[in-house]
């Protein structure tokens, strides 16, 4: 019978346990506004604020890049936590890491909140042995939102191999300041076309399982001086109507859940302390639910760098409470708890900043879906052959042909014995920055390219010339030789950037890495002028992520492309365009500026922006609206030539 009882009492525990019902916030059925609340009601201050900060590698890896499984417990504990990154990782180095830390948030915190496993992907992802996608201006310059989609749709299917949920990506700014370094990341000048690639590049993610980040919010393309960092001064009108209505659009047209807030000020005020751009503006006018996220640092600037604040706590208030939700880089935001329990902050912000950030992680699924593909899909889903050839089409419609004289372009290889490839970019892969290598191993260069395509059927002569950076020219005797014994000389000319966390020598275009002018830099542009003093016709080709003014080139080189930064196949393109094989069909998405003086030369500026008296001056000529030079660009925002000849007959009217 005391068996009997038992075992009983036993059963009815038993069901009585398995039938009590989940929390909230695991039960997907929930609206998400229900969940948020759920959560945010079992949680302590400290593990609020867990979510609104971001762990960062370097505390966390070994030296052979893999886990330090001890300081990540260590960090994280029962916690959870807001975001990690791994972008130096290796690819199925960063599977392996996210996977790890994945697991340990939803099997051993108390609340099993999953993390925001975060990687760049401005034009893929960053870890190593992803596909190399172009730059941004070089996907603006296609004018095609429909590849846009495509792109970050292909990229997404990789950062899902690499455990990877969240992305800092994409760069919506608008630009106006050409000397910037960070030009190469936008779409252009116009908001339009950036806003109209932002909302395909956003959906493109959404599409593939990831959560995109608008980014940098704020009229970040106009620095004062072209500085990068530097200040901001705009009118609410052009703020509305140019810097931040691609933001507008974005969030009202898409999905999206975060925004990263921008490192400079506008108006005087650190975009990351503005409660008008971050609260009245974003979420109470544009009805933005998701979360904010600070560039790295960018809270500790407010103290360290803007000096409006005169300590850490002045900072935490100043962001937390104008609507930076999560903190990157600097650890302000640890001090929260002992702010809170003090006083000195109302926990009231803690838990709006904590349910934007919750919200955001359950619209992404991440409750439902923390983990990435298995490992095994791995080399089945990174740098396959149809992603490279979306990179390579990319490429092929982002070649603008600026000048071709005489239809120099395209060439036919049987009218030729010799081919001259010179230039600092000739031999070299220019990718662009926020990517994770500048090998030419990883890519294919100019004159590789050239190499292929003409195998056995044409010389082909290569000499390297100059730099980009220096005033050495001990290399032009050799470059005008090898001009002087070639046919055709084929001149690769531009700049440099970085690949992100990695390599950040001679650099002349990229995040820090400004200008004073628009020449070209070092001693190119006095290469050009021995190169085409030779006789031979030039064709000449920017490999750039920035405009650059080409005066003197425009008057005298017959053949002008700007490539900018192409991809991995960018070397075969360009081949294939200058013999034929691919008509060049890009736009330009900048207007191309006769010097630094000419700026702003946006091709929507006012009438009144390009001049009264319509009598231009020019050298031992002085005239008015610039005594020696007129108000135009060289070449305005949306030129761009082909080789296809158009004929326009007479109109009928009916």
């Amino acid at each position: 019978m005391k068996n009997y009882i038992f075992t009983a009492v036993l059963l009815f525990l038993t069901i009585g346990l398995s039938a009590q019902p989940i929390p909230k916030y695991k039960d997907a059925s929930q609206p998400i506004e229900v969940r948020v609340q759920d959560l945010l009601s079992r949680m302590t201050i400290e593990e609020k604020v867990a979510q609104l900060r971001h762990i960062h590698e370097g505390s966390i890896l070994n030296d052979d890049h893999t886990l330090n499984l001890e300081k990540m417990k260590n960090i994280i504990g029962t916690l959870g936590w807001g975001a990690v990154e791994g972008l130096t990782l290796e690819g199925i180095e960063m599977a392996r890491y996210t996977y790890q830390i994945q697991k340990h948030c939803i099997e051993n915190t108390r609340l099993g909140i999953p993390i925001f496993t975060i990687s760049e992907s401005l034009h893929g992802a960053v870890q190593g042995g992803a596909t190399i996608f172009p730059q941004a201006v070089a996907l603006g310059s296609t004018f095609n939102p429909d590849l846009a989609y495509q792109m970050t749709k292909a990229i997404s299917g990789e950062l899902n191999a690499m455990g990877v949920n969240h992305v800092l990506s994409p760069t919506i700014d608008v630009i106006r300041e050409l000397r910037w370094g960070r030009v190469e990341e936008s779409f252009g000048e116009d908001p339009f076309l950036v806003s109209q690639m932002g909302v395909h590049e956003i959906n493109g993610y959404i599409d593939g399982g990831i959560s995109p980040m608008l980014k940098v919010f704020g009229p970040h393309g106009v620095p004062t001086s072209g500085l990068n960092l530097a200040s901001t001064e705009a009118n609410e009108r052009d703020l509305r109507e140019v810097f931040l209505k691609p933001y507008e659009v974005a969030v009202k047209q898409t999905g999206v859940n975060s925004v990263m807030t921008a490192y400079n000020s506008t108006n005087r005020i650190p975009n990351t302390a503005s409660k008008w751009l971050l609260t009245d503006l974003l979420r109470t006018e544009w009805g933005f639910k998701g979360y904010t996220y600070s560039d790295w640092g960018a809270v500790s600037m407010l103290y360290g760098f803007h000096k409006v604040a005169s300590n850490v706590n002045e900072a935490v208030k100043m962001a937390l409470m104008a609507g930076t939700d999560l903190e990157a880089s600097s650890d302000c935001y640890a001090n929260i708890p002992a702010m809170v329990r003090l006083g000195e902050l109302d926990v009231k912000y803690v838990d709006l900043a904590c349910s934007r950030v919750l919200y955001a992680k359950f619209k992404a699924g991440l409750f439902e879906n923390p983990y990435g593909l298995p490992i095994e899909e791995y080399e089945k889903k990174v740098r396959t052959k149809e992603n490279v050839a979306l990179s390579r089409r990319i490429s092929e419609e982002s070649v603008v042909m600026v000048k071709n004289e005489g239809n120099l372009l395209p060439l036919d290889m049987k009218k030729l014995k010799s081919v001259a490839v010179i230039g600092p970019n000739a031999n070299q892969v220019q990718f662009g920055d926020y990517t994770w290598s500048r090998n030419n191993k990883d890519g294919i260069t100019p004159l590789q390219g050239i190499q292929n395509l003409v195998g056995n059927k044409l010389a082909v002569h290569h000499a390297v010339g100059c730099d980009l950076v220096s005033d050495d020219k001990s290399g032009f005797a050799d470059a005008v030789a090898t001009a002087k014994k070639s046919d055709v000389v084929f001149l690769f000319v531009g700049s440099a950037s970085a690949s992100l966390a990695r390599d950040y020598s001679n650099c002349t275009c990229g995040e820090g890495y400004d200008l004073t002018d628009l020449n070209l830099t070092g001693v190119q542009g006095d290469l050009v002028k021995e190169i085409y003093a030779t006789g031979k016709p030039v064709v000449l080709i920017l490999v750039t992520g920035r405009p650059f003014s080409i005066t003197w080139e425009k008057e005298h080189i017959p053949a002008i492309l700007f490539q900018w930064y192409g991809g991995e196949r960018e070397g075969e393109v360009i081949a294939d365009v200058l013999f034929g094989k691919v008509n060049p069909s890009g736009s330009l998405c900048y207007s191309i500026p006769q010097s630094v003086g000419h700026l702003p030369i946006h091709y929507n500026r006012l009438p009144s922006d390009k001049g009264i008296y319509r009598s231009p001056g020019t050298i031992n000529k002085p005239g008015r609206d610039y005594v020696f030079s007129t108000p135009e660009p060289l070449w305005p925002f949306g030129y761009g030539l082909s080789y296809t000849e158009f004929e326009i007959s007479a109109p009928e009217l009916t």
